[in-house]
């Protein structure tokens, strides 16, 4: 399950997290929190994640985590672009080397063009990477599987750094 994998991931990212002495912080989203929940479902979590911003509406990605209006105003908040803008937002806001931010589109309906269940996730840190979803099913099922790739991804690029 979802549930029980997060938690694997999660513990594999505390303790390499912990061995470096690095911090973790969230910029979200389309998971509205879900991603801060995970990660402090798991004990330990405290040593490594310092917070997050749910910016849910494009004026909080623009005052909390210095997305530019024209970036969103071009290529739409559900884009890589945003998504990495978020994560550095993120790495300036709460002072981490590592943040990891999500944005897409929940659905059931698309959203400017943009499809339900169209992902992005960004890590952003002494690795940068992104990865785009196409998830199917409810807004939950999108929501959880962006929260599961999201700690999954982060999880492996600790471990091919390692």
């Amino acid at each position: 399950s979802n549930a029980s994998e997060i938690t694997a991931s999660m513990k594999d990212v505390i303790t390499r997290l912990k061995l470096r002495n690095e911090t973790l912080s969230t910029a979200e989203s389309i998971t509205g929190g879900g991603l801060g929940y995970a990660i402090t479902s798991v004990p330990g979590s405290s040593d490594i994640y310092v917070g997050g911003s749910i910016a849910y509406h494009s004026e909080i990605k623009q005052s909390h985590l210095d997305v530019s209006a024209e970036l969103i105003n071009t290529k739409t908040v559900y884009s890589e672009e945003v998504a990495f803008a978020m994560a550095h937002g993120a790495l300036k806001t709460f002072k981490t080397p590592w943040a990891i931010a999500t944005t897409g589109v929940a659905g059931p309906d698309s959203s400017d063009g943009v499809a339900a269940g169209t992902v992005w996730v960004a890590i952003a840190g002494p690795v940068t990477q992104s990865i785009q979803l196409a998830l199917d099913g409810e807004r939950e099922n999108i929501r959880s599987g962006t929260v599961a790739s999201a700690i999954g991804t982060f999880a492996r690029i600790l471990r091919a750094r390692d």
